[in-house]
């Protein structure tokens, strides 16, 4: 039987309530990051080029954040709590100053390298920190809290990206950035403890890291040729990087994710597999939004980054206020986030290739299914976080708190990689214009709906299954 939650109050009350904002403030900091550049990446390109590696972009960022986050059990171990935030934000500090200088596309994916190295870190410390500075019954409001954070990105990434490129200055999108980065490292070295529970010193993965990074690489360069072969190639490439990975991971005595999370069969897997594909969903479809409601819809910069956040805003609203919600709501929850998300998806490749400007009768539907993917999603993220953590060994929910950031960001820059290759594929690039990017965004919201459909599944056996019974099921197989 489930014990009852506390109310919101327990997180922001006493020591609790300083140490949640400085968990929190890690995410959004990573979030508002993204939604700066999603949102100046149409003006980025008019300035200096590169529309060809325009999925790179989320691409590098989110592959350094991979590396980030591998790394963060390890610096929480030999750094500290306190002292691994502050080295982390630092980091990204320096990568948003050197995108902000970047006089090419090659610099700027550089500096989106070291940005996303520190983000990933912060990132991942913000779920890893949450099992060990909150009691287990604020878990899941402390998930929900933290998903909750890229809702304040869809406010101030929009809206700083936005402006900035509407008066032709994006480069300062980056540069405010950076200060941001240091008043956090400022509030976390003021109030996160400087030790904390002891982590894991095992070795650091580095053939899985490398082979994981390889294969979204891989794809990343395949995806910018308009040669169909070099694309698939470059896809086919990838799968036998993963099969290696899943080989040697399975062996090595230094893994990167948790032992159960390879065995199908088994609770945690699925619980993974569910997350991936719902990743798959939002990034594969997220990226390009912007550029579409531009180039079909004639927005502007800031209308086109708001409306492309209402996808993240929905989020954010069904984390918030599904957080609470006991096993059989939580359960329902994940049943219907692929059908949400299902629904949505078939909107937006019916009704985002048709544009013309000024048609609000074609905008408002849209908006409905971009909330609609995100609410659904949004709804089920803190308990499929929460259940993670609750089914893995005791053993290793560390790792399993850092893997659910690894395989996260691995997703999702596989998924921006694959999008790109879609859109380039489907016309972006040949023949260009309106008509080929009417007919890129066809191909890429229909081929992104495979993904919740895909999820349907899985999702069932995930949402019927009680959380007590996933953990006893875990214990026994570890």
């Amino acid at each position: 039987m489930s014990q009852p939650e506390p109310g919101w109050a327990a997180l922001f009350s006493g020591a609790n309530a300083i140490r949640s904002l400085a968990l929190a403030g890690g995410t959004a900091l990573h979030a508002v990051s993204v939604y700066i550049a999603i949102t100046i990446l149409p003006s980025v390109v008019k300035d200096i080029g590169g529309l060809d590696y325009y999925a790179w972009n989320t691409t590098l960022f989110v592959t350094a954040s991979i590396l980030g986050a591998a790394l963060s059990p390890r610096l929480l171990a030999a750094l500290g709590p306190r002292a691994a935030y502050v080295a982390a934000a630092l980091i990204f500090a320096v990568g948003a100053l050197a995108c902000g200088l970047a006089p090419t596309m090659p610099a700027l994916l550089l500096g989106r390298l070291v940005q996303g190295l520190g983000g990933g870190v912060m990132l991942a410390l913000s779920y890893a920190m949450i099992r060990l500075i909150l009691p287990e019954v604020l878990w899941s409001r402390g998930m929900g809290l933290v998903s909750a954070m890229w809702g304040v990105a869809t406010l101030l990434g929009p809206a700083i990206g936005g402006v900035f490129a509407e008066l032709g200055v994006w480069r300062a999108a980056f540069w405010c950035a950076a200060p941001l980065a240091v008043l956090f490292a400022l509030l976390a070295a003021a109030v996160l403890p400087k030790r904390g529970a002891a982590g894991d010193r095992t070795a650091l993965p580095l053939l899985q890291l490398v082979l994981l990074t390889a294969a979204v690489l891989v794809v990343s360069a395949g995806s910018v040729s308009p040669d169909l072969r070099i694309g698939f190639a470059g896809l086919a490439v990838a799968i036998v990087l993963m099969a290696a990975l899943i080989g040697v991971e399975r062996r090595a005595r230094a893994r990167l994710l948790p032992r159960d999370i390879f065995r199908l069969s088994t609770p945690l897997s699925r619980l993974f597999v569910v997350m991936s594909l719902l990743t798959v969903t939002v990034t594969g479809s997220e990226i390009f939004i912007p550029l579409f409601l531009q180039v079909l819809h004639q927005q502007t910069p800031l209308v086109s980054g708001y409306l492309a956040a209402l996808m993240s805003a929905g989020w954010s609203a069904g984390s918030i206020t599904s957080s609470s919600a006991g096993d059989r709501a939580a359960g329902r929850a994940i049943l219907a986030s692929p059908v949400l998300a299902l629904a949505g998806m078939v909107c937006l490749a019916a009704l985002v290739p048709i544009g013309g400007a000024e048609n609000w009768w074609l905008l408002a539907p849209i908006c409905v299914a971009l909330v609609c993917i995100g609410l659904g999603i949004g709804s089920a993220w803190p308990h499929l976080l929460t259940r993670a953590l609750q089914t893995a060994p005791e053993d290793e929910r560390t790792l399993t708190a850092s893997s659910l950031t690894t395989v996260q960001m691995f997703v999702t820059a596989l998924a921006a990689a694959l999008a790109g290759m879609v859109a380039n594929l489907g016309g972006l690039l040949d023949p260009g214009g309106v008509k080929g990017t009417a007919s890129a965004a066809r191909w890429l919201f229909g081929l992104v709906a495979l993904a919740p459909l895909l999820c349907l599944p899985v999702a069932l056996r995930v949402g019927r299954a009680r959380p007590a019974a996933q953990h006893g099921h875990s214990q026994t197989a570890a």
